[in-house]
């Protein structure tokens, strides 16, 4: 049998807890999309009380914000915020364990782990960042166009006989 408490997000023991409410209030997010966000894996499973109530620690409501960020700010997908968090997650676990005193090759393999985390964040971002200068350059060429338009229809309109007023 799996241990389900294995797979939960277990705050320190002195770390305060938030209801589902609490942290739906405090994110902006609604309860619906704070269980979404579990289910697709964006959010560890929280604590449970003895009643069912999901408990969340301060870690968890910086992972929402951190995914409302990703997702108003660069309009990454589900999945690709998914990649950036876990990527933060391992980032973290490589920064906590560190230690100078690490043989030489086990330092390279880290820092090395680090740099292709890292890297694939950037490509995340960049492909993100491409597409939207792409979409700025058709916008630009169609607002030149329709100016280029406007100012022949200006000039036609300058050519025309004036209509006789009533």
């Amino acid at each position: 049998m799996v241990d389900k408490m294995a797979d939960q997000h277990k705050p320190e023991s002195d770390e305060p807890f938030l209801q589902i409410g609490e942290v739906a209030d405090r994110t902006g997010v609604t309860q619906r999309t704070l269980r979404f966000y579990e289910e697709r894996g964006l959010l560890k499973a929280p604590v449970r009380m003895d009643g069912g109530f999901r408990l969340y620690s301060e870690d968890d409501v910086a992972r929402v914000e951190q995914i409302k960020r990703l997702q108003t700010l660069l309009g990454l997908t589900l999945a690709e915020i998914k990649e950036m968090v876990e990527a933060e997650e391992v980032k973290e676990e490589l920064r906590a364990t560190y230690r100078p005193d690490l043989d030489i090759e086990e330092r390279v393999r880290r820092v090395t782990q680090r740099l292709a985390v890292n890297e694939r964040q950037r490509q995340i971002i960049t492909a993100k960042m491409d597409a939207m200068l792409e979409m700025r350059r058709e916008l630009e060429e169609k607002v030149l166009r329709n100016r280029s338009t406007l100012a022949d229809l200006e000039k036609q309109r300058k050519e025309l006989p004036e209509k006789p007023k009533a």
